[in-house]
């Protein structure tokens, strides 16, 4: 059959797709339908078809799931964050559960029969765990300075001061760069006049520490005596301890240059993970959610089971959250990271943190790992990998094979190109997985983190 656009359908929803929008049929016809959720009855109306699958508008609910709910954030339907605050918390935790569970069966061909495949772990209140809040700036309908977050796969601004998943800090200072902004004819970033001034304010905060960083992103123009202007007022801001200015004339989604310069403060700002304190500059990764990092890297160290004597490589390590947490046991830790000024925090904070096993290098880790191992011969005994969203490289994966480690623990925010991967490292027959702990660090968003140990099977 073949639909119209605009056509109006009606279907039950039965699932939901990556992104986290609402699954279901007309007869063999998929649609997916944004802001859906499983056990829906609703109306909509097409938006695109493809051969055996197409998208459409949601437009009524006509029976309502028992797990829907009411969105909190007035935003919610317009912004492309929060895909899943429709969704009661604990049906969110049951499909991100699934969804590892599909992905490691389905993409990764693995059997979970003998793994110790353990409850997903979820948080106590689901909103203001965010640490890190990255707002676009543009022009509004009469030229006025605008931010928020954008809508779903577009670049219109939908203006949201206060995000319910950033802390409450956020909508005061966001507001102050604004009344900055207007006070002295700033120009918002236009993208596709590629001309204007500022183009994203990021907070970050330190959940232990309460210190906050406040980046105003700029396109290369400089905007004279009034940064000194905006860097006073933010500095009245309670709690803020550092201003930078990042400078990025690219025309890239990438949101930060390679230039930061700091206005106000040290540049950068601490936070703790457990007793571990951490130096955090602009660019540095640093985990979002503290709440459940903590989790997350507790989880870390049970796969890891260190005796104090082993040798271990965290690769992708950012500014050595993950290692500096599992420094005290172990003998000798190692760690890889591509963006050099997160190796230069890396190392502040062993050196803050008084831990004299660390050593970290700056480089791709699927050069470092293989030029290290052939040059040295040392082998790991611990390898972990937390890698971005695209997965580890081939190349890096083949020298973790050649290492041989006792243990491999893959940490992923993304289940299907963790399955793609460990199909890879499993195929030699060398290793077993043994144990998956889906952890949610992401509430209220489709996304999901996963933790997952494999042991090689003459060990």
């Amino acid at each position: 059959m073949a639909y119209q656009k605009n056509e109006t359908i009606e279907l039950e929803i039965t699932g939901l797709g990556s992104e986290g929008e609402g699954i279901g049929r007309t007869d063999a016809f998929l649609w997916f339908v944004k802001d859906a959720v499983p056990g829906d009855v609703v109306r909509a109306s097409v938006m695109k078809t493809k051969k055996n699958y197409g998208y459409a508008r949601l437009q009524e609910v006509l029976i309502p799931s028992p797990d829907r709910q009411e969105t909190e954030c007035p935003a919610a339907k317009s912004c492309g964050g929060c895909t899943l605050q429709a969704l009661r918390y604990p049906a969110q935790l049951r499909y991100k559960e699934q969804r590892v569970r599909d992905s490691l069966t389905r993409i990764g061909g693995i059997d979970l029969a003998p793994v110790n495949f353990h409850k997903i772990l979820g948080m106590d209140y689901p909103f203001r765990y965010r640490n890190k809040t990255q707002y676009p700036v543009g022009p509004g309908k009469f030229g006025e300075p605008v931010a928020g977050f954008y809508a779903g796969r577009t670049h219109s601004i939908v203006p949201c001061g206060d995000c319910l998943l950033g802390p409450e800090e956020n909508g005061a200072i966001l507001e102050t760069v604004l009344q900055w902004m207007r006070d002295f004819g700033i120009p918002a970033y236009d993208e596709r006049e590629k001309s204007g001034l500022v183009r994203h304010v990021m907070i970050r905060k330190g959940f232990a520490t309460g210190e906050i960083m406040t980046c105003v992103v700029t396109n290369g123009e400089s905007a004279g005596g009034t940064l000194e202007d905006l860097s006073e007022r933010l500095m009245k801001v309670p709690g803020i301890a550092t201003v930078v200015q990042n400078v990025n004339e690219a025309d890239t989604n990438v949101i930060l240059g390679s230039e930061t310069r700091v206005l106000a403060g040290s540049g950068y700002i601490t936070d703790y993970i457990g007793s571990i304190v951490y130096k955090i500059s602009a660019e540095s990764f640093y985990q979002v959610n503290p709440v459940q990092t903590l989790k997350l890297y507790e989880t870390v160290r049970n796969c890891a089971a260190l005796t104090g004597k082993e040798t271990v490589w965290d690769l992708y390590c950012g500014i050595g959250t993950i290692s500096l947490f599992l420094a005290k046991d172990a003998g000798k830790i190692y760690g890889a990271e591509i963006e050099p000024r997160a190796v230069e925090d890396a190392r502040w904070n062993a050196e803050k943190n008084d831990i004299r096993n660390a050593q970290y290098f700056a480089g791709k880790a699927e050069e470092i790992l293989p030029a290290f191992y052939e040059k040295s011969g040392e082998k790991a005994d611990v390898i972990i990998v937390d890698p971005p969203r695209k997965g580890c490289d081939q190349k890096c994966l083949s020298t973790i094979l050649k290492m041989a480690p006792s243990r491999v623990i893959y940490v992923s925010c993304d289940p299907s190109t963790l399955a793609r991967d460990l199909k890879f490292l499993l195929s030699d027959g060398a290793y077993r997985l043994t144990e998956v702990q889906p952890v949610d660090m992401f509430p209220q968003t489709a996304h999901v983190e996963t933790v997952v140990l494999m042991s090689r099977k003459d060990t």
